[in-house]
């Protein structure tokens, strides 16, 4: 799958450089909102899986890149950009345990990646110099940090006093197993890391009119995160990383002569 992806991308940008002398070429600028989600899938034994990993790592940010826009034929044609992704999650304070109000703690999540993508795409005419997108491919995304903090809070119900402990940040990324703490109230177990390397499948809708575009769209993950899929009592975890966006833009040059 991986490979296919890849030849099918570099297919892309390789019929692009051919149509270079056409009309409806441009080149861009683009920023957007963005909320990039590590999704798991349902463990073989749910029973047995632990509360924290039932749950979707929502995040929030921006991304922002440059583009290029081929057309091959009239409306019809490929979208070839490089973006820059940030995101950020916060949980907030949340009971470790149901029946105990006096213990919390929260999760801080930062997260880094950049992006290759092509998007085939076709254009109707709505208005004049006005145009609907709708467009869909391949995106390779190489993660360049995935960072997590586990803060701790305490309270005394004699006292009233509160107590917090920030924690160390540690990567994801990284396999540890002599470090436990992840495990202890965090998303990732110490001994199971997440790949950099990712692979979406997106679709998407959105308008251009003169040099000015809006684009939106789900991109839909395709490989398991997990380096190590099988633990927490046997079961065998799948994961995706999946992402929303919203960007807009401006063609810094356009020929639709």
């Amino acid at each position: 799958m991986k490979k296919f992806l890849v030849a099918c991308i570099l297919g892309c940008l390789s019929v692009s450089a051919f149509a270079v002398d056409l009309p409806g070429q441009g080149f861009g600028i683009q920023i957007g909102w963005a909320a990039p989600t590590l999704r798991l899938n349902s463990p073989r034994n749910p029973s047995n899986a632990k509360d924290s990993l039932s749950n979707n790592l929502r995040m929030k940010g921006f991304k922002l890149g440059v583009m290029y826009d081929a057309s091959y034929i009239a409306g019809f044609g490929s979208t070839i950009g490089v973006n820059y992704t940030f995101g950020v999650y916060n949980s907030g304070w949340e009971q470790i345990y149901p029946n105990n109000d006096l213990l919390y703690d929260r999760m801080l999540v930062t997260y880094h990646q950049i992006e290759m993508y092509v998007d085939w795409q076709y254009k109707f005419e709505i208005a004049k110099e006005t145009y609907l997108m709708l467009y869909t491919g391949p995106t390779i995304q190489c993660g360049l940090g995935l960072n997590m903090r586990i803060d701790k809070r305490e309270e005394n119900y004699i006292t009233g006093e509160r107590t917090v402990t920030y924690g160390d940040e540690f990567s994801a990324y990284k396999v540890n197993a002599d470090d436990t703490t992840p495990s202890e109230g965090g998303f990732i177990p110490a001994d199971n890391a997440i790949r950099r390397l990712n692979i979406t499948w997106g679709v998407g809708a959105g308008f251009l009119y003169k040099r000015y575009f809006l684009r939106g769209g789900y991109d839909f993950g395709l490989l398991n995160p997990y380096r190590n899929a099988d633990f927490v009592n046997g079961n065998h975890t799948r994961g995706r990383f999946d992402q929303w966006s919203i960007k807009i833009g401006v063609y810094l040059w356009y020929n639709n002569d």
